[in-house]
């Protein structure tokens, strides 16, 4: 599932950003320019962020929408972006991969699942981060199916 709904262009690396603030806003641009959700998912993501942090460990937050985002969703995407140098979630919890997702109705949790697999192993992590092509983060995501 995750090589339909991940391609190159939802990838972007090397990115840097002042705070959280941009990060989940510029994660949230690609998957609206991408056209899996509406202009109003971005805000939602930010709600989602200050109810409780994205943060999941290991370097990785996975922002996403708050319940009522659901309406704001296109079609079920994600999109992942590399922050060698980090950015700070709060609470001095740094973020170097950040794993936004759009779900249409259930989807998300298949999405989560996924994710969690591969985020799980901090070798995965490390080979994510130092991909120097599009195509590397792919095949580090479908290697799960």
């Amino acid at each position: 599932m995750m090589t339909n709904i991940l391609t190159t262009d939802n990838v972007k690396l090397n990115e840097s950003f002042s705070g959280k603030e941009d990060a989940i806003r510029y994660v949230g641009a690609v998957l609206k320019d991408h056209g899996y959700v509406e202009e109003s998912y971005i805000d939602e993501m930010l709600k989602r962020e200050e109810i409780t942090s994205t943060f999941m460990g290991n370097f990785v937050a996975i922002p996403h929408g708050t319940e009522d985002a659901k309406k704001a969703v296109n079609e079920t995407g994600i999109a992942v972006v590399t922050v060698p140098d980090g950015v700070d979630f709060g609470d001095g919890n740094i973020v170097k991969l950040m794993i936004g997702i759009a779900g249409k109705g259930n989807d998300h949790l298949e999405i989560l699942s996924q994710i969690a697999i591969v985020c799980s192993e901090e070798e995965n992590i490390d080979k994510i981060l130092s991909a120097e092509t599009e195509e590397e983060v792919l095949a580090i995501f479908s290697e799960v199916n």
